[in-house]
């Protein structure tokens, strides 16, 4: 029998998730061959959903020990086989309902007969046939990968389906009655740090704004904001957050994860600032530590007219939580609820907000 690593085998999972939802955000698909595509595509709509926690069991025990015979998923079966039941309870179906996604309530392998093997012997007992030949497909596909990377790399094709299945359900969101400033802080300084490919930096920023207009009745400001990876002249606003009075810019916004450069700046005020006459611009970074060249060359737009500023996004927000007190801050946490809420807003990032306020609330 394989003696397999337990700690171990969730750790994989939770480093090639994220992994799999940056493929997600970035629309990034795995190159399969049209074969195995037919398959996982079958696998995936298959109303049984064990054969697709099967795979990812196989896929993971593999990986822990590419010596497992993973068509035995019994002790009993063989010097080879593994306890494909006690992967299944101990990791695999925790881990999937943990991150949400659609998955059987009990074992996978509860669906087939005792001491059964992954191969053809099994498949006269079983009602949806058609779902069990794409999962021998793939099966065999998994034991012909001998590189650890490309065991790896078809893991994360398999989490990207399964991040799929979740985009279709809906995710209920975790609704604290109010967070204190030190939980705002942690809350906050998780979410900025995990990857959304832009959306969850966003969302804060344009939470607290909309906190400061709220919380001090600037009924004037009108607050927009467009869908992330959507280029400002096609949406037709000055950057990721606009702020207008009576259709004149007052402040517009970019909230970028990335570090930035002098090239960078010079393209923004050429075609942002300078055609849309604004006279204040604000970049929210992660990490506003900037070049030399950087300060000189704003310092030169500012001498134009045009003033352009550099500002940490969680020193910001958190300040401005400081500032509007308890009753600001649950405005905030009303407008993030709402954002979140939005239609149209991809699940995963609803999970992350889930799974932060499950660690600092319990």
């Amino acid at each position: 029998m394989a003696s397999l690593d337990y700690e171990k085998a969730q750790r994989i999972l939770e480093e090639i998730l994220p992994q799999s939802e940056l493929a997600l955000i970035q629309d990034s698909h795995p190159r399969l061959n049209p074969r195995l595509v037919h398959a996982v595509h079958t696998i995936f709509s298959s109303k049984t959903q064990a054969y697709r926690e099967v795979l990812l069991g196989c896929t993971v025990a593999k990986i822990l020990d590419e010596s497992i015979n993973i068509r035995q998923p019994y002790v009993s079966q063989g010097p080879r086989a593994f306890s494909g039941r006690t992967l299944d309870e101990k990791v695999i179906n925790p881990f999937l309902h943990d991150k949400r996604i659609p998955a059987s309530r009990g074992p996978y392998l509860s669906v087939f007969r005792r001491s059964i093997q992954f191969d053809l012997t099994t498949r006269a007992g079983l009602r949806d046939q058609e779902g069990y030949d794409a999962l021998l497909t793939l099966l065999e596909h998994l034991e012909s990968i001998a590189k650890p990377s490309n065991l790896t790399n078809f893991l994360e094709c398999l989490f990207l389906y399964f991040l799929k299945l979740r985009e279709k359900s809906t995710v209920p969101l975790y609704r604290p009655q109010r967070l204190s400033l030190n939980q705002y802080e942690a809350v906050i300084s998780s979410l900025l740090a995990t990857p959304s490919g832009g959306r969850l930096p966003v969302i804060m920023v344009v939470s607290a704004f909309k906190t400061i207009k709220n919380f001090f009745e600037l009924e004037r400001w009108n607050i927009s904001w467009q869908g992330i990876n959507v280029a400002d002249k096609a949406a037709g606003v000055s950057g990721d957050v606009t702020i207008t009075v009576h259709d004149k810019t007052v402040l517009a916004v970019e909230v970028t994860e990335r570090a930035i450069d002098r090239s960078r700046i010079v393209a923004t005020f050429n075609t942002k600032i300078a055609p849309g006459g604004i006279e204040d611009y604000l970049f929210f970074l992660k990490n506003p530590d900037l070049s030399e060249d950087i300060r000189e060359q704003s310092q030169k737009y500012f001498a134009q007219g045009h003033e352009m500023n550099f500002v940490n996004i969680k020193d910001w927000i958190l300040m401005t939580l400081v500032t509007v007190g308890n009753r600001g801050r649950e405005i905030f946490l009303r407008e993030v609820l709402e954002l979140l809420e939005e239609p149209g807003m991809p699940q995963f990032i609803k999970v992350a907000w889930n799974e932060q306020l499950s660690k600092i609330i319990g």
